[in-house]
């Protein structure tokens, strides 16, 4: 049994990241299938799959598409119980859940102002007013997270769940712009530094030609990525 997921660049697409973090992680086996979301390739590459118009988009065995990355992750959760994707304990596993949806559906000013970008650390950014309180937030739900974690654990909830893929993105951004974040916050995003996982995706996105486009482009003081913040 085998998935192919429809995914955008790996260097820029975080929605992308969420999907493959969970695939991967848990040994499903997949097939990756590029998407081209920026140089106008999209409609061409997604059109066996409509009414699928954004990445990622997973094919089941049976050729089912699932189109949204909390869709995908629910699914394989569902596909794959035995794999824990979401937190044995039921007061864990609902604010697993809780989080992971408020991230799906917030955080607006921290994805306007700062687009994932896994080819270089930006150490000038200033962050505005907005931003700072998208970190007060979701540093607050980390805490909670923490709270109920289950064992001892680097991640949000003692072991590996949706919930850590679905903030990999987040902890890359607060990397890639050297963000501030508390010292829980920090030994979070320096797990996910540290994670194979991540290191694999920015190996395969190093394999596709960049995107040209300004807000993905290298402005200001760009250094390389960090190994740690």
């Amino acid at each position: 049994m085998s998935y192919d997921l429809h995914v955008g660049h790996a260097s820029y697409s975080s929605w992308s990241l969420r999907a493959w973090l969970l695939l991967h992680r848990y040994g499903l086996a997949h097939r990756l299938r590029r998407v081209d979301i920026y140089e106008g390739g999209k409609a061409a590459d997604l059109a066996a799959l409509h009414p699928a118009d954004t990445v990622p988009v997973l094919v089941l065995p049976d050729g089912t598409a699932v189109g949204d990355s909390l869709a995908i992750a629910e699914t394989l959760a569902e596909r794959h119980p035995a794999a824990g994707m979401w937190p044995a304990d039921p007061a864990a596993r609902a604010t697993a859940r809780w989080i992971t949806a408020a991230m799906h559906s917030g955080f607006s000013a921290l994805r306007g102002h700062c687009p994932m970008v896994l080819t270089r650390q930006r150490r000038d950014f200033v962050p505005p007013p907005g931003v700072l309180a998208d970190l007060a937030r979701i540093e607050a739900l980390w805490s909670l997270a923490r709270q109920k974690a289950c064992d001892d654990g680097p991640w949000l909830f003692g072991s590996y769940s949706i919930a850590d893929a679905f903030f990999a993105p987040v902890a890359m951004r607060i990397a890639g712009y050297g963000l501030p974040v508390a010292g829980a916050g920090r030994r979070y995003v320096n797990a996910h530094l540290a994670d194979l996982a991540i290191s694999r995706w920015r190996a395969i996105g190093a394999d596709w030609p960049l995107a040209r486009l300004p807000e993905y482009a290298t402005a200001g003081a760009a250094q390389p990525w960090p190994r740690a913040i």
